[in-house]
């Protein structure tokens, strides 16, 4: 995951089917740095920031199946309703509580449930804890490039990027996260003034004006309200 590519990659290419891992680092010959995503179940605007999907309960601190000894690659654990196969490819397996807690994994990949049930989860890479069953509690997350959305106005999400071409809902593609990009405004903003998610208008940024609000870049010009104007992105 999100490893630079040494070859040229056409950023403003889409596709059905995946041809890198989810996060992959992309920086073309101008600098600019993009990340591979998959678009969530609406289609993406180019210019409109997007957003990582929300976290899925049923994933979310639940307790190992079994006990595993440090070096295991795949981990049963007791999910808490139903899961699509492979909902968190490319995403990560934290440790949540007890046992082995405190550490996290890259995940490969996971088997299907219909409801509360055991789920097979692969890992990517070796855990390098203990893991004890029915104490260990895990968090399964997706990867933040995972049918990621157009953002909300309730600056609730990870910004991850800004499409430079429209993406199909359900396709691949790539996103900016770094270098000079259109943005869409939904405030006038004085040049040189940080950015980030706008809370009036979906898919739009506005200027930072609070604490623990998340810098997406810096305008580098003055934006005006419903128009795109160009920003440097500062997100990776």
């Amino acid at each position: 995951m999100s490893r630079q590519s040494l070859i040229a990659i056409n950023t403003r290419e889409i596709s059905a089917t995946k041809q890198h891992e989810l996060g992959t680092k992309y920086e073309d010959e101008f600098g600019n740095i993009y990340r591979y995503i998959r678009a969530g179940g609406t289609a993406l605007d180019p210019g409109k920031l997007v957003v990582n999907a929300d976290s899925d309960a049923d994933g979310t601190n639940v307790t190992v199946a079994r006990t595993y000894s440090a070096g295991a690659t795949e981990i049963v654990v007791d999910a808490a309703g139903a899961v699509a196969a492979d909902a968190f490819v490319d995403g990560t397996l934290t440790v949540s509580d007890a046992t082995g807690e405190g550490v996290t994994v890259v995940v490969s990949g996971n088997t299907a449930t219909s409801g509360a049930a055991e789920m097979t989860v692969t890992l990517a890479q070796p855990i390098p804890v203990a893991l004890t069953i029915d104490v260990s509690e895990v968090t399964l997350q997706k990867s933040p490039w995972d049918a990621v959305v157009i953002s909300a106005t309730d600056q609730a999400d990870q910004a991850v990027g800004v499409p430079n071409v429209a993406v199909t809902a359900d396709y691949y593609g790539w996103v900016q996260t770094r270098g000079t990009c259109a943005v869409l405004a939904d405030e006038a903003v004085t040049k040189g003034l940080a950015l980030t998610i706008g809370t009036g208008v979906a898919g739009a940024v506005e200027a930072l004006d609070a604490a623990g609000e998340q810098q997406i870049g810096v305008a580098q010009m003055a934006l005006v309200d419903t128009e795109y104007r160009p920003a440097f992105l500062s997100i990776d």
